[in-house]
């Protein structure tokens, strides 16, 4: 009697402990969805920057200017990196040695530039996937007597995905600049995603800063941006008209606009098939420059990639085959000559993206 108690209460058991684990797994899911939402990243539409170290200076009009734009991979994308969301295999690209490496390389790159005007994008402060090290920090160091200021697209608290996760994330975009900034401002971009996804994904912006001109009531606006990539395109258009009416609202006033930045996109001016998309890979959009009015200057430089794929390591891959795309550029207006423009063929040892220079003058 007593055995065939225990064979009818066994499944019981089974079942009690399987419904424990389950209840504790469901608690944990729920917690953890709570610990994102209390700790979302909830920005203002616009947002007020603090600008460290600003100077004193002011251009003039004639006055030559060099801007350079780069999206640094968070000094851990070097040409050593895959990365899962490209079709590669690796979570974590580098570790500490090779970020810091990778970011003593970037910034001794932007100093040979002499540049005035830096437009970074992927720069991050202590995250997870960088080793914590503080890539904004000894970048505004090492650029002595530049303004800076920093923008968030990326800040989450833990991010679980995938597997071994990516973990905690503070990143964005950074402005330094060797003029006087009046204004720095955050303006938030649409967001393509709802809630869950929402709570731990980009919320990309605009970093618009203000530079007065010494002998002009105009200013000199730069806007500092990294667009969509990974959506379904919705974001990439709202995000991509929402900069065509700022741009637009800046040049009716009068001042001279600059636009700069990592757009996942291609301008439909550039030659497209300079660089084809193999097949299975992620491909560019377009964005028509037609949808601006006339006078704007579309500058992707063709004859160099801006971009290469994370969908394998370029260290001992065949370069004549690999997958490149033009995503890097500016958009100026047309009271502002653009004496010369390049990408900068860096072989990617640093970063996904090679640096874009601009040499422009203030009509």
């Amino acid at each position: 009697m007593n055995a065939s108690r225990k064979k009818r209460s066994l499944p019981l058991r089974i079942l009690r402990a399987a419904g424990a684990v389950l209840l504790c797994a469901v608690i944990l899911l729920v917690g953890f969805v709570g610990f994102l939402s209390v700790t979302e990243y909830r920005p203002k539409a616009r947002q007020t920057l603090d600008v460290l170290d600003n100077p004193s200076m002011r251009p003039k009009t004639g006055s030559q200017l060099t801007v350079v734009t780069w999206n640094i991979g968070y000094a851990a994308l070097g040409d050593n990196a895959d990365f899962f969301m490209d079709g590669g295999e690796m979570v974590h690209t580098a570790d500490k040695e090779r970020i810091q490496k990778n970011l003593d390389d970037i910034v001794s790159q932007l100093r040979s530039t002499q540049p005035d005007v830096v437009l970074l994008q992927e720069v991050d402060r202590k995250s997870a996937r960088s080793c914590r090290v503080n890539a904004f920090s000894q970048i505004a160091d090492s650029l002595k007597g530049f303004g800076a200021s920093f923008a968030n697209n990326f800040k989450v608290a833990f991010l679980p995905y995938p597997v071994p996760p990516i973990g905690k994330v503070d990143s964005g975009v950074a402005t330094f600049s060797a003029y006087s900034v009046t204004d720095a401002e955050r303006v938030q971009l649409p967001i393509p995603f709802s809630w869950p996804m929402r709570m731990a994904n980009l919320k990309r912006c605009l970093l618009v800063s203000r530079i007065p001109i010494e002998d002009s009531e105009h200013e000199l606006v730069l806007v500092n941006l990294h667009l969509e990539a990974y959506d379904d395109g919705e974001g990439k258009a709202a995000q991509t008209k929402m900069l065509a009416d700022l741009l637009e609202a800046e040049a009716k006033k009068g001042n001279y606009v600059i636009a700069g930045g990592d757009f996942n996109q291609i301008f439909s001016t550039a030659d497209a098939s300079a660089y084809p998309t193999e097949e299975g890979n992620w491909e560019a959009p377009v964005i028509d420059v037609g949808q601006y009015a006339d006078g704007w200057q579309f500058l992707m430089d063709d004859s160099v990639p801006s971009c290469r794929s994370l969908y394998k390591p370029y260290v001992g891959a065949d370069k004549q085959s690999f997958q490149y795309y033009l995503l890097d550029g500016f958009i100026v207006s047309d009271n502002i000559d653009v004496l010369s423009f390049a990408t900068v063929d860096l072989g990617f040892v640093s970063s996904d993206h090679n640096p874009v220079r601009m040499r422009i003058s203030l009509k």
